[in-house]
């Protein structure tokens, strides 16, 4: 156990000799007193059945069984109870990188199969085996279509989500690219790199959008949505991005969850992160090894496209599950419901006198109302979380297949 303990007196004393200082105080003269953490106030020590029983005091603070009618990029999904317990295999939860093909075939193959339902749901060609999340694909296609057509502007529709445009303006910044905000797509966008636009948007409106001559299309989508929606790639998509949060991955607090960045075959080689490829060995059996790595720690640093330096290997492993488990009829059913539950609430709400603002959602829309701290509250007091504020006026409300139509009831009946 002595190799576990912490430094003795001894010990200390011969390194705080070794450097030249007196005491560990004088490792941290340089730094200001009022600049530096004060104690951290945890009280006298206590035994570990009395530390249980204060944790599990705090936890019943919490207030966790709230009927969620919340969304804006993070939504309370139906997860299968398998997945989890798949998921979690030591197997799976541990493995790091996928470098050594001959030892990591199962997490390649995971990979491959992601990648394959990604290019299936967004109608692309090719996808890569995750980003970190959707705000970071986003930012990573525009640097990609700047690559692309060596151009320096990039034009960005308005109601995107405003968490992912904070991410696009830092990377822009550093790239020392042009970021336009446009709600009307201007004459001259010929001019720009590409037009990034999502669909449903921020605001949950399903956007009209079409190709425009001269510059790469970039569409950031729910994924779910696509489940009744029609894939990008069928209206013209050039690159096609979104967060996989919606495909059954937990909110667990914002994450972790994964981005996606799909395209067109021809543009692959400028694609950030990894790419996972199926082939056969020497001895005819299948294979999978990565077949595309354009970072800088394996090819030469000036032709890399991106400094991303992994992936989000486990949640790509529950997105394809997920899929797999729900299938092509329960992926199906899932969206329809949250639709559908969408459009009742919004009916519902609009016979109350309440206006909705959206003319074409899915499962999210805008309500407005005269003081949305009050119409909160009283949802609040019936355990229910009621949308996002996004003003004094307007709240954002999401609908899943989690909401049930005596929720629904319950939602208008406490206003």
């Amino acid at each position: 156990m002595k190799n576990f303990l912490v430094h003795n007196e001894k010990v200390t004393a011969e390194m705080l000799s070794a450097i030249g200082v007196n005491t560990i105080e004088d490792l941290f003269k340089q730094i200001p007193h009022d600049s530096r953490a004060g104690k951290l106030g945890l009280g006298e020590a206590k035994s570990e059945l009395d530390v249980q029983r204060y944790i599990k005091a705090l936890a019943a603070e919490n207030k966790s069984d709230f009927i969620d009618f919340r969304g804006g990029g993070v939504y309370n999904k139906f997860t299968p109870a398998c997945i989890n317990q798949v998921a979690q295999r030591f197997e799976f939860l541990t493995a790091y990188t996928p470098y050594q093909a001959e030892i990591s075939q199962g997490t390649l193959q995971i990979m491959y199969e992601f990648q394959t339902m990604i290019s299936r749901l967004t109608g692309m060609d090719i996808s890569n085996a995750t980003m970190y999340d959707g705000a970071t694909a986003c930012a990573e296609a525009l640097l990609m279509a700047v690559r692309i057509s060596k151009k320096d502007k990039v034009l960005v529709h308005k109601n995107i989500n405003p968490e992912y445009m904070d991410v696009i303006k830092t990377y822009c910044w550093a790239g020392n690219i042009t970021v336009e905000q446009f709600d009307e797509i201007p004459a001259n966008a010929s001019e720009y790199a590409c037009i990034l636009i999502q669909t449903p948007d921020y605001f949950g409106e399903i956007r009209d959008i079409k190709p425009v001559d001269g510059t790469l299309l970039v569409v950031c989508t729910d994924l779910a949505s696509l489940s009744i929606l029609t894939p990008p790639g069928e209206y013209g998509a050039d690159i096609v991005v979104g967060d996989v949060q919606s495909l059954g991955i937990p909110m667990s607090f914002g994450g972790p969850h994964a981005g996606i960045i799909a395209c067109k075959e021809k543009y692959m080689r400028q694609m950030p992160g990894r790419l996972a490829g199926r082939t056969v060995d020497a001895e005819g059996k299948q294979a999978f090894t990565l077949t595309i790595q354009t970072r800088e720690q394996h090819i030469k640093r000036e032709k890399a496209t991106s400094n991303i330096c992994s992936n989000q290997a486990l949640m790509g492993l529950w997105v394809a599950l997920y899929l797999s488990v729900m299938g092509e009829e329960g992926f199906r059913q899932a969206g329809y419901l949250s639709a559908k539950n969408a459009h009742n609430l919004a009916q519902k709400l609009s016979q109350k006198g309440y206006k909705i603002e959206n003319n074409n959602f899915f499962n999210e829309f805008i309500v407005r109302t005269e003081d949305t701290d009050e119409y909160l509250k009283k949802l609040e007091l019936s355990n229910i979380a009621g949308g996002i504020k996004i003003d004094d006026n307007r709240i954002l409300v999401a609908t899943t297949e989690m909401i049930s139509d005596e929720d629904i009831e319950l939602y208008i009946e406490s206003l």
